[in-house]
């Protein structure tokens, strides 16, 4: 009986190690996903932000991204042009490092902002720079589940929970759901450090963009208010060119895109 018994755990740990060997780590789901929302290369895109209210639109800010991955830590640095509204036009968003500055060419001032602060809607200054998650959070596989993405399809999903590593970065912490499969982002949930819900985001419109399929959507809803909508799309990806010194506070006065 105790040969029988041996032998009986055994298989059951051989089953229950393959099954857990299938599994990626946790990081690497985060990895993957991130390589599908950010392009691996220097590169420039259009980001339109709409915000919404009890289904009116009620503003919108069209930008300019320029990032770049820094190759001391992996994490992208940014350079965000407003173009719309005119009253905007041609005011700057700087990210190097966790460090934010927006520079008012009215004023040639440059000024240090949070990454949490709103710029429309529920899109904040933290949302429209590129950010590499797996270098700004520790991810944990909470389990597998089933969801209704952002077209109210069924999407059999890994869910991660993501914890912020310092206190600089955007979120606190990140609910992440990923396709299974295709290994996209599909939905996440963003809290506050007393683990309120901030809002939900729906990545959509998956479409193939520098070599990849990425989501070209996204659908930010309110925390407290699901009446409160912005919508960001992007578009007009493109390799880019772009010099360190475009990247530096410095140089925020004398930028002019070539």
């Amino acid at each position: 009986m105790k040969i029988r018994s041996l032998i009986t755990l055994a298989g059951a740990l051989l089953i229950a190690s393959t099954a857990f060997g299938a599994v990626p780590s946790a990081q690497q789901l985060l990895i993957d996903s991130d390589a599908i929302r950010n392009p691996d290369k220097p590169f420039s895109l259009t980001t339109t932000l709409i915000e919404f209210r009890q289904g009116q639109q009620t503003a919108t800010d069209v930008l300019t991204v320029y990032s770049k991955a820094d190759p001391a830590d992996g994490q992208f640095r940014s350079l965000v042009q407003f173009q719309s509204p005119a009253r905007d036009t041609n005011k700057l968003l700087l990210k190097n490092g966790n460090d934010l500055w927006f520079y008012d060419p009215s004023s040639q001032a440059s000024v240090r902002l949070s990454p949490q602060q709103r710029l429309l809607g529920q899109a904040s200054n933290g949302d429209v720079v590129t950010v590499n998650w797996a270098r700004d959070y520790d991810a944990k596989l909470s389990g597998e589940e089933d969801i209704a993405d952002g077209d109210r399809q069924t999407r059999h999903c890994y869910k991660l929970d993501l914890t912020a590593r310092t206190a600089d970065v955007t979120y606190h912490a990140i609910e992440l759901w990923i396709d299974g499969a295709s290994k996209w982002p599909i939905k996440a949930r963003f809290m506050s450090e007393s683990g309120n819900l901030l809002k939900t985001t729906y990545f959509r419109r998956f479409q193939t963009a520098l070599g990849m399929t990425r989501p070209t959507e996204m659908i930010i809803i309110d925390g407290l208010d699901p009446a409160w909508v912005t919508v960001m799309r992007y578009g007009d990806y493109a390799w880019r060119e772009i010099p360190d010194s475009w990247l530096q506070r410095a140089y925020l006065p004398r930028f002019k895109a070539q």
